[in-house]
């Protein structure tokens, strides 16, 4: 039996921007869409160019090799032609493959929030297709609200959906804005459309509103509908958009989804799914919701008592999937079963070719949760766990020691009476025999104390001078006057390689000094230094 084809469109960086507490930098952003890329996901649509700066400077240039590259924005506003719809223009001008164009679907909408006839609307969806597909790009429509729409109008909704269909779209995607449809409503409601344009050509955007999103999606896909929208952990605004991530563990692994339908995302980018969710919210500084299905991480959990015995004799009896194919990890509060096969992931993954059983994986799998203990979280931070990696197994040679390191803050008052506050850092290394003194100042203590480090390395300052720090971030691991400070930091160089490493201290400039360290060391490991 052939097998159809289901795509995913991720809206992460759109819709998911939406978020309350989420705000994307252009870094963000760059790395987000580089994730989704490489985990086989078909379209990444990147932002509403025109409508802000930071999006338009993402739609400067192409940000995935895979992924069809979309840009998001509105069908021509009534009263102007498409060819002087600056918003039209903004999207024809975006370095994209694909335009989203979101349209009006609900008659009641298209008077009250749009101010127009349901004819100009109509319009301005054949007009904007036919102008995108005209400049040689592919086309979708958002039919926002159509499900609220085909309630109260069944006729007009479909027209919506004919019109751009029979003006070239390649993808009609039907949304439930609002999110309070039920599952058996979008089976009957999608299989009605696909009486009108066929199911290979009709997506589906859902919303979390009843907490129904996910299992929407896949009524739909039922229904005759070929393309999913979503976001990355179910972000988006209110309570969220259908969570890709959910949805890609049920389509490769259920029966019923699996021997019907191909997706982009392989048996070896699955693997990746957790370290995919993982990174999402380390970029978003977002603690990792634990329950999350299949990537959380309880998801493979189990407490002592009748239930861990049972896991222990065979796993089958409380998981529905295997952990491992997904990235995760079973957990058994006796035992860490599954622990010594999930690092031994993470080494490949990282570039370590270790045989199972290598007596030095049970040491890396000791070291890690020891370390986790302490506050450390690898999964945003690769870097870290490959330096670290590379030390137990004696490979990381002594570049370089930090004798000792200050950092002062002062404010006070500058030459002209304004007051400043002035961060001066300097820091003592021992290179082989020389010793190196170097002082410098910073926007910040962490800066001043990075500036320093990296102002004079000896025979290594070659190999670190394209160092570029590009963010930092930081989280507090637990409350209370003895907090433990969690820190990130990206580091960027001139080959355009991205890495990023983790310090953890009561004391956040320790912390920071630790992520510091870190990086150059990496580098210079990369780098093939030698002593």
């Amino acid at each position: 039996m052939s097998r159809d084809r289901v795509t995913l469109f991720d809206t992460t960086l759109r819709d998911g921007a939406q978020t309350t507490g989420v705000d994307f930098s252009l870094e963000d952003k760059k790395a987000i869409a580089t994730l989704l890329d490489r985990l086989g996901i078909d379209y990444v649509e990147g932002g509403y160019p025109g409508a802000n700066p930071l999006d338009t400077a993402f739609f400067a240039e192409k940000r995935t090799k895979n992924a069809k590259f979309t840009a998001f924005g509105m069908t021509k506003r009534a009263g102007r032609s498409v060819s002087n719809d600056p918003g039209v223009a903004a999207l024809l001008e975006a370095e994209a493959d694909a335009i989203c164009f979101v349209a009006k679907a609900w008659d009641y909408h298209v008077r009250v929030a749009l101010e127009t006839t349901p004819e100009e609307n109509l319009t301005g969806i054949h007009e904007s297709v036919e102008a995108a597909r005209a400049k040689g790009r592919e086309v979708l429509v958002d039919c926002e609200h159509f499900f609220d729409g085909y309630k109260a109008n069944p006729d007009y909704a479909l027209s919506c959906v004919k019109t751009a269909y029979e003006a070239g779209a390649r993808w009609v995607v039907l949304c439930d804005t609002n999110g309070g449809t039920l599952p058996h409503e979008v089976t009957e409601i999608v299989t009605a459309v696909t009486k009108v344009v066929p199911g290979a050509h009709l997506g589906i955007h859902a919303h979390d509103d009843c907490g129904c999103a996910v299992a929407n999606s896949l009524a739909a896909v039922e229904a005759g509908a070929r393309q999913i929208q979503g976001t990355l952990n179910g972000l988006g605004e209110r309570c969220g958009n259908a969570n890709l991530i959910t949805l890609i563990g049920a389509l490769k692994l259920k029966d019923g989804y699996a021997a019907r339908f191909d997706l982009g995302v392989t048996d070896e980018t699955l693997g990746q799914l957790t370290h995919v969710s993982r990174q999402v919210d380390e970029i978003l500084n977002r603690q990792p919701n634990r329950h999350a299905p299949f990537v959380g991480s309880s998801a493979f959990a189990t407490k002592a008592g009748i239930h861990a015995s049972a896991v222990l004799k065979d796993p089958r009896t409380y998981e529905h999937v295997e952990p491992e194919v997904v990235g995760n990890a079973r957990k058994v509060l006796v035992s860490d079963q599954g622990g010594q096969s999930n690092i031994l992931a993470e080494l490949k993954r990282c570039g370590f070719e270790l045989e199972k059983g290598d007596p030095r994986i049970a040491r890396v799998l000791d070291e890690v949760k020891r370390k986790e203990s302490e506050g450390f979280a690898f999964e945003g931070a690769d870097a870290s766990f490959y330096v670290l990696v590379k030390r137990m197994l004696g490979e990381v040679p002594a570049f370089f020691d930090v004798e000792r390191f200050s950092v002062n803050v002062e404010r006070r008052f500058n030459a002209v009476g304004e007051l400043v506050t002035a961060s001066e850092a300097i820091v003592k290394v021992r290179v082989g025999d020389e010793v190196l003194i170097s002082a410098a100042e910073g926007n910040g203590p962490v800066n001043a104390l990075d500036v320093a480090l990296r102002k004079d390395l000896g025979k290594y300052q070659h190999l670190i001078q394209d160092l570029e720090l590009v963010d930092y971030k930081v989280r507090i691991y637990q409350g209370g006057s003895d907090a433990v400070t969690r820190v990130l930091i990206e580091f960027a160089d001139g080959t355009g390689e991205r890495w990023t490493t983790i310090g953890v201290s009561p004391n956040i400039i320790d912390a920071s000094f630790q992520a510091l360290t870190d990086s150059m060391v990496y580098k210079l490991l990369k780098g093939g230094a030698a002593l």
